[in-house]
């Protein structure tokens, strides 16, 4: 486990009200299944951001029991940050996974447990920890990890050993990041502002599966994970600034 940043926070109620975030492009064959096992894990509400699909994977996140909101313009950060802003208004903890069946949905009260019992605020699955089926993460996916595990060792001392999307986090903490990020950057930048800040924080190993269908948005092409790749080390460089000041 990662080492925690600073004594944690009281603990949150013993019946937390968790609410998980899924962003979905184009992931019908994956997304009724994935928010199954979400709910499946006591996760008091489900909300799938739709971000334009041209299937059906809004008719089928709602089939299987997720509120859907749709958000029409493009980029990562954009579609967490409206996920956010539609969580219902008790909501303690907000955990956040992908829409392509890769996240082992199983772990979600493992990320959560040590909110709940006061231990972090801030919980991260590694991918590159733990069980990995072959192929379940691209060379490009891998890289980013090592790197951004270096970047972030040697500007804060942490141990993160992954960029993952799956992880957990008080909402009340969420909330006093400041997060800006609208791209592929809003899980680096989620990082670099815990760490920042100091807040309680720990890892635990996850693993990755295959994605159940589709094409990743990254991974699955070059031009978008160059983009992404660019997004991202623009986000580090211009939040490191920011943050030293």
């Amino acid at each position: 486990m990662l080492r925690q940043l600073r004594p944690a926070l009281e603990p949150v109620n013993e019946v937390a009200i968790v609410s998980a975030i899924i962003p979905c492009l184009d992931e019908e064959t994956a997304i009724g299944q994935v928010v199954t096992g979400v709910l499946a894990q006591n996760v008091s509400e489900v909300i799938v951001v739709d971000g334009g699909s041209l299937d059906r994977s809004a008719e089928r996140a709602k089939a299987a029991g997720a509120r859907v909101i749709v958000e029409p313009r493009r980029g990562y950060g954009r579609a967490i940050q409206a996920g956010i802003a539609a969580v219902r208004a008790d909501a303690d903890i907000l955990v956040f996974l992908d829409g392509d069946g890769g996240d082992p949905a199983e772990f979600i009260s493992d990320l959560v447990s040590p909110i709940v019992t006061g231990q972090a605020v801030f919980v991260l699955g590694s991918r590159v920890r733990g069980s990995r089926e072959p192929g379940s993460l691209a060379p490009q996916q891998l890289l980013a990890a090592h790197v951004g595990r270096l970047l972030l060792r040697l500007v804060y001392g942490t141990s993160f050993t992954d960029l993952s999307p799956f992880r957990a986090i008080r909402r009340d903490a969420l909330s006093g990041l400041g997060m800006k990020e609208e791209t592929y950057g809003w899980n680096l930048e989620m990082l670099m502002r815990v760490a920042s800040a100091r807040l309680p924080a720990l890892e635990i190993a996850v693993g990755q599966r295959r994605r159940v269908g589709g094409v990743s948005k990254v991974s699955g092409n070059l031009v978008a994970g160059v983009k992404a790749g660019w997004s991202i080390s623009a986000t580090f460089v211009r939040l490191a600034l920011e943050l030293r000041r």
